[in-house]
């Protein structure tokens, strides 16, 4: 008996929305090179005032070349992510201006919006894409040293905005009894730390305590010392250049992890690793992405962002490793509980949220 399979033809309306929505795609991917030029060359910064400029006095006050500006305006403006005016009349001129929201997200690097620095994250990402294509097939790691330099810059640049805005004041306040701790002196690890953007904050709020900023990525922590030494906290800051696994047992207070639990080839064991090493009433603060559950609660903006992540970033990263557990950007609540739970923590929470983060308390 013969069969026949009948393929559907596409819908011209449908295809055409598709088509439309792929368009949409490749205007933001070209215009993330044009977002990380326009933070690198502080164009968005001579713009933060709101007055409106062409492109003639936009290159007098930037130094910059007016051929260039002239697209890069028209870019940015078709993209919304600067206001554009054709004015009225037959000599009117194009001008363009930041709204108060578009200067917090593009022009001011103290805002707790400031996302500029997310385009260098996925330039850097980007830059590896044929070698993480290559892991496709073979199913091997890319380890996060492996990446582009804009991808570590972009990272601590990125993330440090939302720790300025929310470790201090809110986060480690969530904690039970932890920030008199801190304020008396405790003894803190930072494990994972990178540009130890979290480290030098905490530091720098609670000079009785002692931290140590731990990351196996050894530029990374030359990165960290200097940065510790611009702020004037190396008095109560040390870094070593160790992973998670290798954490020395010195009966820490509290140990932090921000972003990283879910990039480890074993993070049972590295949590364990945690617990060990913590003093039997410390507490280990654990920040992840936010995530549902399951696939379809993260099936929007920000689960396509982590997804991304995880493919191009973090996945790789575990796959590095030994263990290779993969758990993903996207765990889940229900699956780092169970992480937590099976690396000896009886007592596990999330005791603070924000719109791109989970903080998890766990305790013996």
């Amino acid at each position: 008996m013969t069969t026949t399979t009948q393929t559907r033809q596409p819908d011209p309306d449908l295809l055409n929305a598709f088509i439309g929505q792929m368009i949409g795609d490749l205007g933001a991917t070209v215009s993330a090179g044009l977002v990380l030029i326009g933070d690198r060359l502080g164009i968005y910064r001579a713009m933060a005032d709101g007055t409106p400029v062409t492109a003639e006095s936009l290159a007098e006050r930037t130094g910059l070349s007016v051929t260039y500006l002239r697209p890069w305006l028209a870019n940015q403006a078709a993209a919304g992510y600067v206001t554009h005016d054709a004015g009225d009349g037959t000599d009117s001129v194009d001008t363009y201006a930041l709204s108060p929201e578009q200067a917090a997200a593009l022009a001011d690097p103290g805002s707790p919006a400031y996302f500029a620095p997310s385009m260098q994250v996925a330039i850097g990402a980007l830059h590896d894409v044929d070698a993480i294509a290559d892991r496709f097939r073979t199913g091997e790691g890319f380890g996060w040293h492996e990446h582009d330099e804009n991808l570590f810059v972009g990272t601590e640049r990125f993330f440090k905005p939302g720790y300025v805005a929310n470790l201090v004041d809110g986060w480690l306040p969530a904690l039970d009894g932890v920030v008199p701790k801190l304020q008396a002196g405790a003894r803190v690890a930072d494990v994972g730390c990178g540009h130890a953007a979290s480290t030098v904050l905490m530091a720098t709020a609670y000079p009785r305590s002692t931290f140590v900023g731990a990351d196996y990525h050894e530029a990374s922590i030359a990165v960290a010392r200097r940065r510790a030494e611009e702020a004037g906290v190396t008095a109560n800051t040390s870094f070593v250049t160790v992973d998670a696994l290798e954490l020395a047992p010195d009966g820490y207070d509290l140990i932090t992890m921000f972003d990283c639990l879910h990039d480890m080839g074993d993070p049972v064991a590295a949590a364990r690793r945690i617990r060990s090493s913590l003093a039997p009433d410390g507490v280990f603060m654990l920040v992840e992405p936010r995530a549902g559950d399951h696939v379809e609660d993260n099936l929007n903006p920000l689960g396509r962002v982590f997804y991304g992540a995880s493919t191009l970033i973090c996945t790789p990263s575990s796959l590095a490793q030994p263990g290779q557990a993969a758990i993903g950007t996207q765990a889940g609540p229900a699956r780092i509980t169970a992480v937590l739970h099976q690396a000896g923590f009886r007592t596990v929470r999330i005791a603070a949220e924000t719109p791109v983060n989970h903080v998890y308390e766990a305790r013996d």
